[in-house]
């Protein structure tokens, strides 16, 4: 059977766990929370901020409802760190929570997504430290009625956009200095998972982003700078989690005691989650700096990022590829073994525009078929998120991009949800039956 949007979404266990995600920064507003790196970041493209962004703090009633009448099992949201470090912050996360049980729905929190508190940086080791005792805080107040956890999200793009290449908060432009960017955060990731444990969590995960690197010819340049595209986006944030090691050297780059940081890095989870959008095309370096997908690539890089040709591409330039999300699921299943926990797909979405939305249903419909193939190939997942519900503050594209079931009209608050909403109800309506 081709992947084809007409076809039913086919029937997954009954078990499985179906949701949408969003995130702090870009839902909330700035209301009652300090300052985060993003909003010190000038490199926003269309010059805006996240003061207001959804204004998700004081609608949330409002979108727990959008939540509740569109039948998903759960919401994963994220945890503002800025916010849990201002008087009164936690009681939000409290509201919130009581809110999505009342309705039903169950809360998945994420520890960090993004928005570091000004006057901490990910090249300090001690940064560390400090998210394990905001998660144990947070787990603390929430634990009663919280049981799903994930500590971190997409450490690799916040290492790469971050700290790497600079388009991304807080905009530093490390190239390969950055590395210890990524050692810090998966430290963190070890040591919120022992704080979570301390304070009795039992279902405990990280969420990567994670997608096929495939190289742009078969020629032995392209075929390694493509692995090496691999090694730094897939396997550097997987296998110290997954198997207690570096791939490739790369520990021996890393600051400290790298062999007894591992030991905390990979602390047992019970689910891994994993963020999917588009596989990448990689070949040897041009010597040219590239523009690709809405980043700058500097000359310098060992690799070259190359379109996708003959496949549609969203509103933001992004590859359509969802048997790709098949492929990387075996992958990992393949490569890892009973190293590798159930999986859950903790993000899968793309930007387009109109409320008639039927690309974006395409869009779900041939990933959820494709995700279909990957359990009948015998891959453990066990859940899927749609990225997003709302229509969202997109961080270095501002307000350009629009991933939501929901549309936000930003002038007004107003929430539509979109054609694809109502399609996403009838499909969970059917997988509930």
């Amino acid at each position: 059977m081709a992947l084809d949007a007409g076809n039913a979404i086919p029937r997954f266990p009954a078990n499985f766990l179906w949701g949408v995600s969003t995130s702090a920064h870009q839902i909330e507003g700035a209301g009652g929370r300090g300052p985060s790196v993003w909003d010190e970041f000038s490199g926003v493209k269309d010059g805006s901020t996240a003061e207001v962004a959804c204004d998700h703090v004081n609608r949330y009633r409002e979108d727990v409802a959008l939540l509740a009448g569109l039948g998903v099992d759960a919401y994963r949201f994220s945890v503002s760190w800025p916010r849990i470090q201002s008087p009164g912050g936690l009681d939000f996360y409290d509201r919130l929570v009581d809110e999505l049980l009342a309705a039903g729905v169950r809360p998945v929190p994420t520890l960090f997504h993004w928005d570091l508190p000004v006057g901490l940086d990910w090249l300090e080791r001690d940064t560390a430290s400090r998210l394990a005792e905001h998660a144990a805080v947070v787990a603390g107040r929430l634990g009663d009625r919280v049981s799903k956890w994930i500590t971190l999200n997409e450490p690799a793009e916040h290492t790469l956009l971050g700290h790497a290449l600079g388009t991304h908060a807080p905009g530093k432009q490390l190239l390969f200095d950055a590395l210890p960017v990524a050692h810090h955060q998966l430290l963190a990731h070890g040591l919120t998972v022992q704080a979570l444990r301390a304070a009795g969590a039992t279902d405990v995960a990280i969420t990567n982003s994670h997608g096929p690197t495939w190289p742009s010819s078969d020629e032995q340049p392209d075929i390694e700078a493509a692995a090496f595209y691999d090694t730094l986006l897939n396997r550097l944030f997987a296998e110290p989690v997954l198997l207690g090691e570096y791939p490739d050297g790369l520990g021996e780059l890393m600051p400290g005691d790298v062999a007894a940081d591992l030991k905390v890095i990979s602390e047992p989870l019970d689910w891994y989650g994993i963020n999917y959008y588009a596989p990448t095309r990689v070949g040897a370096p041009q010597g040219a700096e590239i523009n690709f997908g809405g980043v700058t690539m500097p000359a310098e890089l060992p690799f070259s990022v190359r379109e996708i040709e003959g496949v549609p591409t969203t509103d933001f330039g992004w590859p359509v590829v969802p048997q790709a999300l098949t492929e990387l699921l075996t992958t990992f299943t393949s490569r890892y073994a009973d190293k590798l926990p159930p999986v859950v797909i903790t993000e899968n979405g793309c930007s387009y525009e109109g409320l008639d939305d039927q690309s974006r249903i395409a869009y779900h419909a041939t990933h959820l078929q494709a995700l279909h193939r990957a359990l009948e190939a015998g891959v453990d997942v066990r859940g899927y998120f749609v990225w997003s519900l709302l229509d969202n503050f997109e961080w270095a594209e501002g307000y350009a991009r629009r991933f939501g079931l929901v549309h936000v009209d930003y002038a007004t608050q107003k929430r539509t949800p979109k054609a694809s909403y109502g399609w996403y109800r009838e499909v969970l309506r059917a997988q509930h039956l």
